[in-house]
């Protein structure tokens, strides 16, 4: 039903592309500068601040153009059209920052994206523990850019691509404070306060956010102070230096995960009261922009990352349905186990690009160099108290304390070369050298173990891209690069004990492919309609073996073995009113974001099951009405089934395996504004629905990982 239903959406889109009489000696030729969109949702240009986006799949998503629930940053409203996006909602159970992927590929903290903010990367080591715990909230942010596989070449080999949350900028008149105030369902209260403006050369910009939520579910409340701030000084009309400031402090309370009868019994309940979590985070960057001439840019990103991870939290002994209660003997709860990560990375980005006359075509140069520098310490199995509040004291010795180093040093190089006015080629190198370190400490049965290795790599990734422009607006393009993704700290260091680690593991490499067609007409019309193709080599899983004296199964992390991973998205959004009348301020639209994944093991003893978590379908459809003060939009969220290991296991007493079943969710927002202000409202998981996106086998579980059900907010918001 799908397929043809899509097939339905590409006809329309050619019978309404013949017939839009978009040819230049009808219209009047107009020069756009910037970004082409409808509805906010469009597609970055061919060259942006000296990075090069001809040929790549892209998307592009103004934010305040969107009705949604921005307050708990609901990701699959905001970054919900994006074709293929799977997410892992953990809001209720102890994680705020939702993990996203595509493609199949693991969404859990969005460990197989390059996540940045403003351009820089805001995860702690992109290679070594690429995990996302602070996201700016959505009030901030001006607009999100996410590049599929094609990114590896100017951002880093993630496989699944770059996304890059933007901060607003700076008004332009001397002071501008904004204030948005949120209530809703679950004792949800956020106020979010910024204050920005422009005197003559210094600009400048900031905000301020406290979030409450007393949680879906028992013992998962959890507050968060998030802050930002920004200076830039333009020195000249070439020269602009700037400094960036963000913080994130948080409190968490982890009500734990629940096995298949727990859920379906009450997916509201909770299996422990006594896990809890912290992850302060501290981001200092600093800016330079230099535009000698309109031919050539030069920037320089230096960001250095102070943050931390610390839990207390009663192990995962016994998985989920172990019961954690007080022992008779001692008339106390048993000691709870404190974790502790703290993380440093100093990372600096030069980029360069400069256009130039080829063929009698303008063609582009770009390139740049990455360096980085990250340390991380773990240290766990530390004897915590009997309690059951927030207290990270210890007794005693850790059981384990691991020093991690990644020092990474990349050139990369991108060329457009323009042969005529419609098609161009894009070839780019990109050389990663890297060096890891891991040196400290684990006690097993009482025997100190001593660990002190060290590895280094040099590899090339290559890629090439094209497009062939049919019109203005609307282009054919296709590219196919090379990525990368080594070993992480997560991977060779387990977080718990119900699950083991393969001491023979391997890097993963491959290469991501794209063939589409994509566009806007006009302002009713906005379409990209591709295919994929992902080689995924060594690919790193969670699978079940059993113990060969015992018996008993167990969830190990190893390299499974190569899988492929293949479909189809597209996105396509209609507006009928502006289709008969393009200057009407009414706007009544549909939308359709669609994606067919799949994703199989091609070797090994799994060849032919489906990779874990990757969904054969993501379909988000919604439907928006818009006036001149008044916005309202209705997306209904269908995703498929998936299984939480690579042996496609339906039913386990491990936590880690199981079925994932598809699910439907409805969302509704609306927003009124009159003047400078305005009223925000709508109900998420309109249904009540009751369903789940993630098993695992640590934190914040053992378990299933419920989602929210039904949920309202109302907030108000004033702009002085």
């Amino acid at each position: 039903m799908n397929f043809k239903y899509n097939l339905i959406l590409l006809f329309l889109i050619s019978f309404i592309k013949l017939n839009a009489q978009d040819q230049p000696n009808i219209l009047k030729e107009v020069y756009i500068k910037g970004y082409k969109t409808v509805n906010g949702i469009g597609h970055l240009p061919d060259t942006k601040d000296g990075i090069i986006f001809a040929g790549k799949k892209t998307e592009l998503i103004l934010i305040d153009s969107l009705d949604a629930n921005k307050a708990i940053n609901n990701t699959r409203q905001i970054l919900g059209r994006i074709p293929g996006l799977n997410i892992v909602e953990t809001e209720s159970s102890g994680f705020t920052a939702n993990g996203i992927a595509t493609r199949g590929l693991n969404p859990s903290q969005s460990i197989e994206m390059n996540t940045r903010q403003n351009g820089y990367n805001i995860s702690a080591d992109i290679y070594g523990y690429n995990e996302a715990y602070y996201l700016p909230p959505m009030e901030a942010v001006n607009r999100i850019e996410f590049i599929r596989g094609a990114a590896s070449l100017q951002f880093g080999s993630q496989f699944g691509g770059m996304v890059n949350y933007v901060i607003k900028d700076a008004p332009k008149k001397p002071m501008e404070v904004m204030v948005a105030q949120t209530i809703g369902s679950y004792g949800l209260f956020n106020s979010f306060n910024s204050v920005g403006g422009t005197i003559n050369k210094l600009s400048y910009y900031g905000f301020l956010q406290y979030r409450y939520m007393e949680g879906y579910r028992e013992n998962s409340q959890q507050s968060q102070v998030s802050g930002f701030g920004k200076i830039n000084y333009k020195a000249s009309n070439k020269l602009n230096l700037g400094i960036e400031y963000s913080l994130l402090r948080n409190k968490v309370h982890m009500p734990g995960g629940l096995s298949d009868d727990q859920f379906n019994a009450n997916p509201q309940q909770s299996t422990r009261a006594r896990n809890w979590i912290k992850s302060p985070w501290n981001i200092l960057t600093g800016t330079l922009n230099y535009n000698p001439n309109e031919n050539t840019t030069f920037s320089v990103k230096t960001n250095f990352l102070y943050s931390n991870r610390s839990l207390v939290w009663r192990n995962e002994d016994g998985g989920p349905s172990a019961i954690d209660g007080i022992d008779p003997v001692t008339g106390t709860y048993v000691p709870r186990e404190v974790e502790n990560e703290d993380m440093r990375n100093i990372t600096t980005e030069i980029r360069g690009s400069h256009s130039y006359s080829l063929l009698n075509q303008k063609s582009t140069l770009a390139g740049g160099f990455r360096q980085s520098y990250a340390w991380f310490n773990r240290q766990g199995g530390g004897e915590g108290t009997t309690g059951s509040d927030f207290d990270l004291s210890y007794t005693g010795n850790f059981e384990k304390s691991m020093n991690f180093t990644t020092t990474n040093f990349a050139p990369f190089v991108e060329n457009i070369f323009k042969l005529t006015n419609s098609f161009s080629i894009t070839p780019g190198m990109r050389l990663e050298y890297l060096k890891s370190t891991a040196k400290g400490y684990s006690i097993v049965d009482g025997d100190k173990l001593l660990s002190d290795a060290k590895r280094t790599r040099t590899f090339t990734l290559l890629g090439v891209g094209s497009q062939y422009k049919i019109s203005r607006n609307t282009n054919f393009y296709g590219n196919i690069s090379q990525v990368y993704r080594p070993i992480d700290y997560g991977q060779i260091e387990p977080f718990g004990v119900t699950s083991k680690i393969d001491p023979n593991l391997k890097d993963s490499k491959g290469y991501n492919s794209d063939l589409g067609y994509r566009g806007t007409i006009k302002n009713y019309l906005n379409f990209d309609i591709s295919g994929f193709y992902m080689a995924y080599n060594n690919r790193i899983g969670v699978t079940l073996e059993s113990d060969p004296i015992s018996g008993d199964l167990y969830s190990i992390r190893k390299n499974i073995a190569n899988s492929v991973h293949k479909g189809v998205e597209s996105y396509v959004e209609f507006n009928f009113i502006k289709y008969f009348n393009p200057n009407s301020t009414f706007g009544l639209s549909v939308f359709d974001s669609y994606s067919y994944i799949d994703a199989r093991y091609t070797n090994g003893e799994f060849k032919g099951k489906r990779v874990e978590t990757a969904t054969k379908y993501i379909n988000r459809i919604g439907l928006n009405f818009s006036a001149r003060n008044f916005s309202t939009t209705f997306q209904i969220n269908q995703v498929g089934d998936a299984f939480g290991d690579a042996s496609n296991t339906m039913t386990s007493d491990n936590p880690v395996a199981g079925y994932i079943p598809a699910y439907q969710v409805i969302d509704w927002s609306t927003t009124y504004q009159y003047q400078n202000f305005a009223i925000k409202l709508g109900c998420n998981n309109l249904t009540n629905k009751d369903y789940f996106t993630r098993r695992t086998d640590e934190y914040p579980g053992p378990g299933i990982i419920p989602a929210i059900g039904r949920s309202l907010y109302i907030g108000f918001n004033a702009k002085f």
